[in-house]
């Protein structure tokens, strides 16, 4: 699968350019740009050139996880997520489990109770759950969001409309640009997934944004006029906890490493990828060192890879 990156001015000219792809690609629209993954990019990039969008690099930042049993492993991550995303690879050594890096998925309500099954969730806050090897999740059932009836605020603000023509796509930019609120549009073959960057949907109190609710109001609105349902179940917001001694040290390292941005709240350690492709990464204080290796780590996609490890020993497999 080729991948590529579009500088685009606005989300409307991205659109433009996912009007032209086959259906067979994967497209994710944002403000500045548009992403293609594709089996051959050749015909995205001639359409790209005729619309006066211009090549960047891109590198997309994956997790993997470890496991002396890898098939059971990989069953319950993928029910956890509702889709295939973390390969499982085989251990090739014994390796006692305290992992530094970890897993918080937040879904809709139904969403959750039907991935947990009869599993007991445990934890500080009774969502965590682990598979047959330990590995844990921080499994979090996310609300509607006020005064719409399709979203949902999972951390991101996110709604799914399967089969969504081009058309829709495009008018949801428009809307978007018009707004001038940013949005993530991912256009796949089985539908359109709309979303906002983590609580930018919110406002200073936590309480959801009016400039936010009615543009989801405006989308709701022209997918009602094209006949399309919201569907929750794809719905889903992954995020990836570091727990760090040095959490300024390692922040920092991550922040260097993947190119991201700090997210400006005060107590907030967020840093988040400024494309909006990438997951985003937060830090907790550890209270004691855990010198053994993660059996959850990074892949950085790139050509020339090594392996790579912050001032506490979190690795990542990066290229160049």
């Amino acid at each position: 699968m080729q991948t590529a990156w579009y500088d685009a001015p606005s989300h409307t000219a991205g659109a433009a350019l996912a009007a032209t792809v086959t259906a067979a690609a994967d497209v994710d629209i944002r403000a500045t740009g548009v992403r293609v993954r594709a089996e051959d990019l050749t015909a995205v990039s001639a359409a790209a050139r005729k619309l006066g969008l211009t090549e960047g690099s891109t590198r997309t930042l994956t997790v993997l996880i470890e496991a002396a049993n890898p098939p059971a492993i990989q069953a319950f991550w993928d029910v956890m997520l509702g889709a295939s995303i973390f390969p499982v690879r085989r251990l090739d050594e014994p390796r006692p489990l305290r992992n530094r890096i970890h897993v918080d998925v937040v879904r809709p309500y139904d969403e959750v109770l039907r991935a947990r099954g009869d599993r007991e969730p445990s934890g500080p806050f009774g969502v965590m759950l682990a598979d047959d090897e330990g590995n844990e999740v921080d499994l979090v059932p996310g609300d509607p969001l006020p005064r719409t009836t399709d979203w949902y605020a999972l951390f991101s603000a996110m709604v799914h409309y399967p089969k969504a023509p081009a058309g829709f796509v495009t008018t949801v930019a428009e809307l978007a640009d018009a707004a001038g609120v940013p949005l993530q549009l991912d256009v796949r073959t089985e539908g359109v997934t709309i979303a906002s960057r983590k609580d930018a949907w919110a406002d200073g109190t936590g309480a959801a944004d009016p400039a936010f609710v009615a543009l989801a109001r405006q989308t709701e609105g022209a997918a009602k006029d094209l006949g399309l349902r919201a569907d929750p179940a794809p719905l889903r917001f992954v995020q990836f906890g570091i727990d760090a001694l040095d959490v300024q040290a390692v922040r920092a390292f991550w922040t260097e490493l993947l190119g991201y941005e700090r997210d400006s709240r005060p107590d907030v350690t967020d840093i988040y990828d400024p494309r909006d492709l990438n997951p985003v990464l937060f830090f907790q204080q550890l209270r004691e060192p855990r010198p053994q290796r993660n059996r959850i780590r990074f892949e950085l996609a790139g050509r020339n890879p090594y392996l790579v490890a912050d001032p506490e020993g979190n690795e990542v497999l990066a290229g160049t």
